[in-house]
């Protein structure tokens, strides 16, 4: 969507104009919205854990909601206040069909800590028929292909760019996930549901057989395992001001041997010893060009 290309409700009226007002409403008031519902984009328990860290300021915002009740932006409060027992929420209430709604929430949803690419199309794709009516009434309103009940090819590439627009995302990206949806593995989905793998990457492989699939995908998270492993394993080496002297710290300490270069250069390079499977040995780049100076 454009910068200064506003949602518009289905009389025309842009959605940033309608005016919300603030309520208190009970927690059984409160419900998702029924895309929601149906794709079950889950909050973290990191998300939880953090907002429960800030006590009564995780409640400092109100929740957004339509005047029914669906919620809008604001679950993982909602879960959060549930968990807590909390009797009730403050929250703004704004006048809006469920189509309106959704497009709605999927605006409040593509900040940093929202839904992904992938969970924000999902809901989008609910919105096709809303949009294919639209142009049919377009249409009527015209007065061209009376009583027809088809789009043309230029009409469903329009409603193809409004869901694209309302999920925020390429018309690319979006015909990558409708294919993906029929193509791809469940646990290809599944991951696509957390994060843990872009669209297009996924995509590719669901070219590929459900057992090759699976390869590429555990290939995948094992190497993102060994990587924040040695992220994490480097954090505490630098953090550490002496480090266990039984455990080699450098690469000369590994490799010295009466028979081995014996150079200075060696022990510059830190080693650090990670529990994965498989045989490897991680350099940096000037590890990397250390070594290729003492070769030469």
């Amino acid at each position: 969507m454009q910068p200064d290309e506003k949602l518009r409700s289905e009389a025309g009226r842009p959605l940033d104009d309608i005016h919300g007002q603030l309520v208190t409403c009970r927690l059984e008031e409160l419900h998702p919205h029924p895309s929601y519902v149906r794709h079950q984009p889950t909050v973290s328990v990191s998300q939880l854990s953090a907002l429960a860290d800030l006590g009564d300021l995780a409640f400092r915002d109100p929740l957004v909601i339509t005047r029914d009740g669906t919620i809008l932006d604001g679950y993982a409060r909602w879960e959060l206040a549930r968990l807590q027992r909390r009797s009730t929420l403050v929250c703004i209430g704004y006048e809006l069909t469920e189509a309106e709604a959704l497009q709605f929430l999927l605006q409040r949803h593509r900040r940093s800590n929202g839904l992904n690419d992938f969970m924000r199309i999902l809901l989008a794709l609910d919105l096709e028929p809303w949009f294919k009516e639209k142009g049919r009434t377009n249409q009527r309103a015209g007065g061209q292909k009376k009583g027809s009940s088809n789009l043309t090819e230029a009409e469903r590439l329009d409603v193809r760019a409004e869901i694209a627009s309302a999920a925020g995302v390429s018309a690319g990206s979006l015909t990558k996930v409708k294919q993906l949806i029929k193509a791809a593995h469940p646990k290809l989905q599944q991951a696509l549901r957390a994060g843990g793998i872009s669209i297009h990457k996924a995509w590719l492989w669901s070219k590929l057989s459900a057992e090759k699939q699976l390869m590429e995908l555990h290939l995948h998270e094992s190497q993102r395992g060994i990587k924040k492993t040695i992220r994490l394993l480097l954090r505490q080496h630098v953090a550490k001001s002496s480090p266990v002297s039984s455990n080699p710290r450098s690469l000369g300490d590994l490799l010295r041997s009466p028979f081995a270069l014996q150079s200075k250069e060696l022990d510059s390079i830190a080693v650090a010893e990670i529990n994965v499977p498989g045989k490897y040995v991680f350099l940096t780049k000037d590890a990397l060009q250390t070594l290729k100076s003492l070769k030469r």
